[in-house]
C-alpha cells in the first residue's frame, strides 16, 4: 500500500512540475510588447547600415527577459517591395523562429516558406541589437510584416564558447572578451 501512495505522489509530482514547465515556457515568461510609434519597425538603411523607421499599421510584439531571441512582432506596412528592396539592406540569412502558438499572428513556418518562395523579403533591422544578435523584418508581398531577433554568425561563434574572428566586434567580457 506504501509503495501505491508513493508511486502516486511521484506522478502527481511530476505532472504538476511538467504543467508547470510548460506554463513557464510558453507563457509566463513572455510580456506584450507596446508600440512607441518610433523605433518599434526599423530596418537598415542600404545608404548607411543605419536602422531606419518603417511606417507601419497594426502592430502587435512579444518579448521576454529570459532569452534575446524571444523578441517577435508583427505589423503592416504600405511600403512596396521595390521601395523596400531600393532602400534597406537584405538578410537572405533569414529563418524566422516560432512564436508561441496563442501569439498566431506570427507563423515561423509560413513564413519560412514565403521567404524561400519568394512571396516574402527580408531585411537587418538592427545590427547587433544584443550582442551576437540581429534583429530582423521581413515583409510580405501583401504588406503584413514580421520582426525576430536571430543569431548572427559572430554570435554563433562566440556562444559557442570560441574566439571572436577578427571581422566581428569584441564581445563583451561576460562572453570572454576583454575589458580594455
Amino acid at each position: 500500500m506504501t509503495g501505491k501512495i508513493l508511486a502516486a505522489a511521484i506522478m502527481i509530482t511530476a505532472f504538476v512540475a511538467g504543467v508547470s514547465m510548460y506554463y513557464l515556457q510558453v507563457y509566463h515568461f513572455y510580456e506584450q510588447v507596446e508600440a512607441n510609434g518610433t523605433s518599434d519597425v526599423q530596418i537598415a538603411a542600404l545608404s548607411d547600415g543605419v536602422p531606419r523607421a518603417v511606417i507601419y499599421d497594426a502592430f502587435e510584439a512579444i518579448d521576454s527577459n529570459s532569452s534575446p531571441i524571444r523578441y517577435r512582432a508583427c505589423f503592416t506596412t504600405e511600403l512596396t517591395r521595390a521601395e523596400l528592396e531600393q532602400s534597406y539592406i537584405p538578410y537572405p540569412e533569414a529563418v524566422p523562429l516560432t512564436a508561441p502558438g496563442w501569439f498566431d499572428c506570427f507563423d515561423a513556418k509560413a513564413l519560412g516558406a514565403a521567404l524561400e518562395q519568394g512571396q516574402a523579403q527580408a531585411y537587418l533591422g538592427v545590427k547587433d541589437i544584443e550582442y551576437g544578435i540581429d534583429r530582423i523584418v521581413a515583409v510580405h508581398e501583401d504588406g503584413r510584416g514580421f520582426v525576430w531577433h536571430q543569431i548572427n554568425r559572430c554570435g554563433e561563434i562566440v556562444f559557442d564558447g570560441n574566439r571572436a574572428p577578427d571581422d566581428c566586434p569584441k564581445p563583451p567580457a561576460a562572453l570572454g572578451g576583454s575589458d580594455g
